[in-house]
């Protein structure tokens, strides 16, 4: 059978559709790439070098409070919705292979979840910021009960998706970088159980958990971006 040519114009209207659209995943995927390495480094940055915040006693949301907490609050909300966004490109990326669906979904919930620990801060407590008394406040705000329930909604989303990541991996016969997924996963559901037992130092645990977790699913996000 003779293949059917398509006119010249056609053809290359499509092949400049896929471009156009590999081009948009790529800008996606960069959202998705740059959202945990961002929160990240403002995070450390911060808790190196503010007045009175111990990273072995006080978690990084902690860093929303006092008369800098702005920029903790925006560092949440800003990578919240740059994981958001970088889940449409990562579903694009992985549409059609295992896991393709849930683990954009669980980035997403991830991101929205750190978008609503932003708005809802946590209270001041264990002498930071400078001047608050030591120990736990007796008694939790509205907004810190929110905080406690959007950090689990993203805890929980992060750990899933890196496990979702991991049956990825595994599907398509890449051993290294699903037991990687496992793994970053597993860091994050130590850490928060850590954290959650009150054991010290549960902060610092919690801390390595939670950037090991998000850093890898950005680091995947950036290998598709690569190849898209």
């Amino acid at each position: 059978m003779t293949a059917i040519q398509l006119p010249a114009s056609t053809a290359a209207a499509t092949q400049a559709s896929k471009s156009q659209a590999s081009t948009t995943t790529r800008r996606l995927l960069t959202c998705a790439a740059v959202a945990a390495p961002l929160w990240a480094t403002v995070s450390l940055a911060q808790a190196a070098t503010r007045e009175g915040f111990d990273l072995t006693r006080h978690p990084l949301s902690a860093l929303s409070n006092g008369s800098l907490g702005w920029l903790q609050i925006t560092n949440f909300l800003l990578a919240g919705l740059l994981s958001v966004i970088g889940a449409t490109g990562l579903r694009r990326a992985l549409r059609g292979t295992p896991g393709g669906t849930w683990a954009p979904r669980l980035l997403r919930i991830s991101g929205l979840g750190m978008m609503a620990a932003g708005v809802c801060t946590m209270d001041p407590a264990d002498g930071f910021p400078v001047g608050t008394p030591y120990g736990m406040p007796s008694a939790m705000t509205w907004h810190s009960y929110g905080h406690l329930a959007a950090g689990t909604i993203t805890f929980f989303s992060l750990i899933a998706a890196c496990y979702v990541l991991g049956r990825h991996f595994s599907r398509a016969g890449d051993r290294r970088n699903a037991i990687a997924s496992r793994i970053a996963g597993a860091a994050l559901a130590i850490g928060n159980g850590w954290a959650m037992s009150g054991a010290k130092p549960g902060a610092l645990i919690l801390a390595v958990g939670a950037i090991t977790a998000m850093l890898w699913v950005a680091s995947v996000a950036a290998r598709y971006r690569r190849s898209a």
